[in-house]
C-alpha cells in the first residue's frame, strides 16, 4: 500500500521516538481543551454557580466512563505485565474498600457547586451531545486497534498543567468550591504516572509509520472528543444558552 494512500507524506520514514513523541505533544498544544471558550472563562472567574453546576453535572458522565473505558482496554490485551500496570487506573476511579476513587471526588465537587448526589449520579439531566461525545469514546477504545486505544489516553500528557491552573482559579474566583477539589489534587500525581507508562507504551509499540499517524490521529480524536463536551456545554450554558428538553436546566436565583 502507498504511503499516500493512507494520509501519510510520501517519502515519509518512521518517526524516531523523539519525533513521534514531539508530534503527539503538538497535537496536545493545538488540540487540548485548556484552550476552550468554557474553560478560559471558569479561569477568569465568569461564570456563574450554575453554569459550574452544569459542567460539573455533565463532566461526571464522562468520569464515569473512564473506569469503564479502562476496564475495556484491559480485556484487550493478552499481556499480564500491561493488564497489571492499566488496572491501577480502574482503582484509581472506582476506589475499593481502602480508598475512594475519584467518582466519589467528583461527586463531592457537584455538591459543593450545591447539586444533590442522587442528581449527579442519575445522569438523566446530561447533554445528547456530550453523552454521544463520551460514548464515542468508548467505541474508540472498543473498535479501534489496542495501540489506538491506549495512545487515546494520552491527553493525560497535558492535563496536569491544566488542573494546577484550574485549582489555582477555582480557589481564587470560587472559594466557596475550595472544599471540592480533592479530585484535582489526586490528579496531579495519578496523571503524570498513567501518562508515562502510556507513552513508554506506545513508543514501543508504534513501530511502523502507519501505527505512529494511527496513534497520533487516535490522540486527536480524544482531543476533539473533551473539545465536543466543552461545545456542547457553553452552547447549551453561555450561548445562545439553549439547553434541550430534558436537559439540567440553571434555575434562576
Amino acid at each position: 500500500m502507498a504511503l499516500r494512500s493512507i494520509g501519510i507524506p510520501a517519502g515519509g520514514g518512521v518517526l524516531s521516538v523523539e519525533e513521534l513523541r514531539t508530534r503527539l505533544r503538538q497535537v496536545g498544544e493545538e488540540r487540548y481543551h485548556h484552550r476552550h471558550p468554557f474553560h478560559l472563562m471558569m479561569h477568569a472567574g465568569e461564570l456563574s454557580q450554575g453554569q459550574l453546576q452544569a459542567w460539573a453535572l455533565n463532566r461526571y458522565y464522562y468520569q464515569s466512563r473512564i473506569p469503564i473505558k479502562d476496564a475495556i482496554i484491559l480485556s484487550r490485551s493478552d499481556d499480564p505485565e500491561f493488564r497489571r500496570a492499566w488496572s491501577k487506573r480502574v482503582l484509581d476511579h472506582d476506589g475499593d474498600t481502602t480508598r475512594e476513587g475519584g467518582i466519589e471526588r467528583w461527586i463531592r465537587l457537584a455538591e459543593a457547586t450545591g447539586l444533590d448526589r442522587e442528581r449527579v449520579v442519575s445522569c438523566q439531566e446530561v447533554l445528547p451531545s456530550v453523552r454521544y461525545a463520551v460514548d464515542a469514546y468508548l467505541e474508540l477504545v472498543r473498535n479501534r486497534t489496542l495501540l489506538e486505544a491506549v495512545a487515546s489516553s494520552l491527553t493525560e500528557l497535558f492535563s496536569r498543567d491544566l488542573i494546577t491552573l484550574r485549582m489555582d482559579r477555582l480557589r481564587q474566583h470560587y472559594p466557596w468550591l475550595s472544599g471540592g477539589l480533592d479530585y484535582f489534587e489526586a490528579r496531579l500525581q495519578q496523571a503524570p504516572e498513567d501518562a508515562r507508562f502510556a507513552l513508554q507504551w506506545v513508543s514501543e509499540h508504534a513501530v511502523t509509520r502507519a501505527e505512529q499517524e494511527s496513534a497520533i490521529n487516535a490522540l486527536t480524536a480524544k482531543c476533539d472528543i473533551l473539545w465536543a463536551q466543552l461545545d456542547a456545554i457553553y452552547f447549551a450554558y453561555v450561548q445562545p444558552g439553549w439547553p434541550p428538553p430534558g436537559a439540567f436546566r440553571i434555575e434562576e436565583s
